[in-house]
This record gives structure tokens, sequence and C-alpha cells, in this order.
């Protein structure tokens, strides 16, 4: 008889400045039916030391999908998937913009910037659960994720 291996936790980082979009997401990420730990940070420059395992996030996993808030304090989500996206180590970690914004030049801007996905955060709340599954199936179920870098140990369940 074959042993099964626990699954293996995703680690979701998300980068979001609204406590209320925070709180949302982690409710509706807890209900996820694959084992997931959603880190939070709140601006975009707690989000870099988050990737780069400075300060207070020496020991932070390195996360296997980013949901990036394109409007952040002290540095916007542009700026911080431009940092991602030009950093070797960083770069195929699948950024997903979640925002508010439908505005063309933003749209573009971002994929410019090579983000993996612009998605149009719904201000409806069964909209935005609907939304969060989506990206679930899509990206957690369906999608074959970079593997981790071999000094990036995997976290299990």
């Amino acid at each position: 008889m074959m042993q099964t291996a626990e699954p293996e936790i995703c680690n979701i980082l998300l980068v979001e400045d609204n406590p209320g979009d925070v709180r949302l997401t982690q409710e509706v990420m807890r209900e996820s039916s694959v084992p997931i730990k959603l880190h939070v940070a709140r601006d975009g420059v707690e989000a870099m030391e988050f990737l780069r395992h400075l300060a207070a996030f020496k020991d932070s996993p390195r996360p296997d999908l980013i949901l990036l808030d394109l409007n952040l304090p002290r540095m916007d989500g542009r700026e911080v998937l431009a940092e991602v996206k030009s950093d070797a180590k960083l770069r195929s970690i699948p950024v997903l913009m979640l925002t508010t914004s439908k505005a063309e030049r933003d749209i573009q801007a971002c994929y410019d910037l090579h983000a993996n996905s612009y998605l149009n955060k719904p201000l409806d709340l069964d909209q935005f659960v609907e939304l969060m599954k989506v990206v679930e199936r899509f990206w957690l179920q369906s999608t074959l994720l970079p593997p981790k870098l071999a000094d990036e140990p995997r976290t299990h369940h």
C-alpha cells in the first residue's frame, strides 16, 4: 500500500492595504479545498521586504502566487510588479493584479510589466467570492506552478 504524502501548502502573498478586502480574502481562502497559507503585506515596501526576506520577514516562505493591488501606499502595485519581474529570483512567481481599476492604461501598463493576469476586483461580495474561486480553480488546481528553488523548503500541512 502506497503512502500518500501530506498535501503541500500553497503560500499566497496578498498585497492589499484595505483591511476589509484583506479580511474578505482571508475568509474566502479559508474555505478553499486547497491548503492555503495567506500572507499579507499592507503596502509595496512590505511586499518587497517579504519577498526578499528582509526585516520582520527573514523567515518568510517564497510565495507560490502573488495577489497584488494596484494602488498601494509607499510603493504602488506597478512598482512592485516591475521589481518582481526584473528580479531573476522572483520573476517566475505568478503575479495576479487584483484591483478595482478598469482603466485601459492600467491594464496595459501591468501587462507591459509582465503581470500574469489582471483581475477586476468586484465590489459585490458574491462576485468577489466567485472570482476568488475561479482564481483557486485555475491557479491552484489546474495550473502547474513553478517548482520551489533548492534553497526554499516546501511547507507541509
